[in-house]
């Protein structure tokens, strides 16, 4: 079984207005580097084999404290990426509301099936991200892996992976701070199993690195 770390990039500048940031490249907010410098101050204990990225620059940077300190090489894989939000990039929630009442609606009911106009589906940002978890597992299988993405698809992939339903994401997890770490055992359960067991073992969930178990 591999180890999984997810972490969630640093703060943007698109934070203090609830901007929806999917494939958009934003930057890190000066508070957002002094939070990779903190995932990367844990790494140094963590015994990783391998740092995983998404290839935004946000995912990235925030990654480069980690890859400094553990002198590990950078993964970039493209699979990795947020959702995209298509016409809702940029936007707030309010002004989702004026521009596309209908669809806004209906992605609040179930977000992981309808996405907002023109964008990507979560359950379809499922599909591409999942091999990632398997490939490393097969590369890796009693390795340590941080992999540093983003809100949304983390939310995403980890309902999936225990056995949850995707569209409950944002009512179930609210909530994911950033470079905040996820610690996941996967896979947990054997394929006969995972019909009654989820596939993974959460040992953690959104735990700020300065209290994050290595």
């Amino acid at each position: 079984m591999t180890t999984f770390y997810l972490a969630r990039h640093g703060e943007t500048t698109w934070h203090a207005d609830h901007r929806y940031a999917g494939n958009s490249d934003v930057p890190l907010t000066r508070h957002g580097l002094g939070q990779a410098a903190a995932l990367g101050a844990w790494a140094v204990d963590a015994n990783l084999d391998a740092i995983v990225a998404s290839p935004l620059s946000r995912a990235r940077r925030s990654a480069a404290p980690s890859v400094e300190t553990t002198g590990l090489a950078l993964r970039v894989d493209d699979r990795l990426v947020e959702i995209d939000f298509g016409d809702g990039e940029g936007l707030t929630p309010d002004e989702l509301v004026e521009r596309f009442p209908e669809e806004w609606a209906a992605f609040c009911r179930a977000p992981a099936s309808n996405p907002l106009p023109g964008g990507e589906s979560g359950r379809d940002g499922i599909a591409r991200a999942l091999p990632v978890f398997d490939e490393l597992v097969e590369e890796f299988p009693e390795g340590r892996v941080l992999i540093v993405a983003h809100a949304t698809l983390i939310r995403l992939l980890f309902c999936e992976l225990a056995g949850m339903d995707p569209d409950g994401y944002r009512d179930l997890l609210p909530v994911l701070g950033n470079c905040s770490i996820t610690t996941i055992v996967y896979p947990w359960a054997t394929e006969s199993q995972l019909t009654s067991h989820p596939r993974i073992r959460l040992l953690g969930f959104d735990v700020p690195p300065g209290r994050a178990a290595v």
